[in-house]
């Protein structure tokens, strides 16, 4: 059998940012002095009169952003997800997210599976701080080709996007004919049973659990949400109503994302159990990122024991 493709989604960030560069001349690339690491770099060697790093000064960063995104041009903005978010959230919130600009926040190494760099870049936060701020727009790819299709979306989408890329190199779902778009989710394995609804790095555990649920006479439909926010209501309430029981898997906070904008949701219009996989109020530590994943029960087998226990409170 032939070994799995994986490429980590940062990369496919910053190959598409070289493309869209020799495509369209609307726009420009900013860093936060991390462009090896964000691959923004390779944007910068192929357009580097429009490239501008801002050195480590994230909250300059976004204020030029800013300033570059009311003339009327499309900025993309970079660093790790905890200076973009955490460090940045007030001119976030102020320069990009009040006057609705064309920003989009490129949040590399995003997550528990950052590894080695440890507790103080693992940020498990950013979904919920930028779910606060009205009008972003939130999109965590799976894969390297949602990865590009996200970027080529959000391009074209009006006003400030947030998009969470990870570090770690993860397999390939999609292929070359998987359509994306902002605002939609995606069933990927239909069934009756029990739904799991999954984003990012987890989308790959959910369909490993549903091949194990199925081994076991458990019928799961797996969906997909690249798009946290908006959420796409309609797909989560027609699977509440099918299938009566949904668990969400997410590599950051249980606190304030996907597992909580599923919840809003499903309490208000159409209650069901719902079942949370994700950072259960604790600082990730360094370690190797497949270890971390494992520590933190962020993984195919973890799925199917919640699945499980959300079939049981259905009956």
């Amino acid at each position: 059998m032939s070994e799995v493709k994986k490429v980590a989604t940062r990369a496919a960030y910053g190959n598409t940012l070289v493309q869209l560069g020799a495509e369209r001349d609307d726009f420009v690339v900013l860093d936060a002095d991390l462009a090896a690491a964000t691959q923004t770099g390779m944007f910068k060697k192929a357009f580097p009169e429009r490239f501008y790093n801002c050195g480590i000064a994230e909250q300059n960063m976004i204020g030029i952003a800013a300033g570059i995104a009311a003339t009327g041009k499309k900025v993309f903005c970079s660093s790790f997800a905890m200076f973009a978010a955490g460090r940045a959230y007030e001119q976030v919130r102020n320069s990009i997210g009040y006057p609705h600009l064309n920003v989009i926040i490129g949040a590399t190494h995003a997550g528990i599976s950052v590894g080695e760099d440890g507790a103080t870049h693992q940020c498990c936060e950013d979904i919920a701080l930028m779910r606060t701020i009205p009008g972003m727009t939130i999109i965590n790819p799976a894969d390297e080709t949602e990865a590009a299709l996200a970027v080529r979306a959000a391009i074209d989408h009006d006003g400030p996007v947030y998009m969470r890329f990870g570090r770690l190199a993860v397999p390939v779902v999609f292929g070359d004919d998987y359509k994306f778009e902002i605002g939609k989710g995606v069933e990927l394995k239909g069934g009756n049973d029990v739904t799991i609804v999954a984003t990012g790095l987890m989308v790959n555990e959910a369909l490993e659990a549903y091949e194990l649920l199925k081994e076991e006479g458990i019928s799961a439909r797996i969906i997909n949400i690249h798009t946290i926010k908006p959420l796409d209501k309609e797909i989560i309430l027609k699977a509440a109503k099918e299938t009566g029981a949904i668990v969400t898997a997410e590599e950051h906070s249980v606190v304030g994302g996907l597992g909580s904008a599923v919840s809003e949701v499903l309490s208000e219009e159409y209650p069901v159990p719902v079942l949370k996989l994700g950072v259960y109020d604790r600082f990730g530590y360094s370690g190797p990122a497949p270890k971390l994943l494992d520590e933190f029960g962020l993984r195919a087998v973890n799925i199917v024991e919640k699945a499980k226990k959300a079939l049981e409170l259905k009956k």
